[in-house]
């Protein structure tokens, strides 16, 4: 096994062995290096997130005008419809106005569709809980 010992500090010739200083300047370095990956990492999550947040605000958005326009519709459609009794215009304004409250409601499953999406950043709390646990069990 004399082979694959390492060799000792005192076997080292001096100009090869590194201060302290550097060793401290190298994890600096280093644990510098580990806090901006995690940080880019978080971003990248959190992008993706914000994007799926976006989707499903835009489809509530969307179906919240479409009952606006649909209630007017079909308050029309109801008063014409009580009125006629007999399919008249009042059915027209009625098929319309349901039209409407159906895409309202496509639209509103796909923003809660797009909000289930939604994720932690799961990655990036397991790789600092990871960076964390190291840095405990080294100091």
């Amino acid at each position: 096994m004399a082979g694959t010992e390492r060799p000792r500090a005192q076997d080292v010739p001096v100009d090869t062995q590194r201060s302290l200083g550097e060793l401290f300047s190298d994890a600096t370095r280093d644990m510098s290096t580990l806090v901006r990956s995690e940080i880019e990492l978080a971003k990248s999550e959190v992008k993706v997130s914000a994007i799926q947040v976006a989707k499903g605000s835009g489809a509530f958005i969307a179906a919240g005008a479409l009952l606006f326009f649909a209630f007017p519709f079909l308050s029309v459609a109801l008063a014409y419809g009580i009125h006629a009794l007999g399919l008249g215009l009042g059915w027209s304004f009625l098929i319309v106005g349901g039209f409407y409250v159906l895409l309202a409601v496509l639209l509103g499953l796909f923003g809660v569709k797009s909000f289930k999406k939604v994720r932690a950043p799961e990655r990036t709390i397991r790789s600092t809980q990871e960076t964390v646990a190291t840095l405990k069990s080294v100091g």
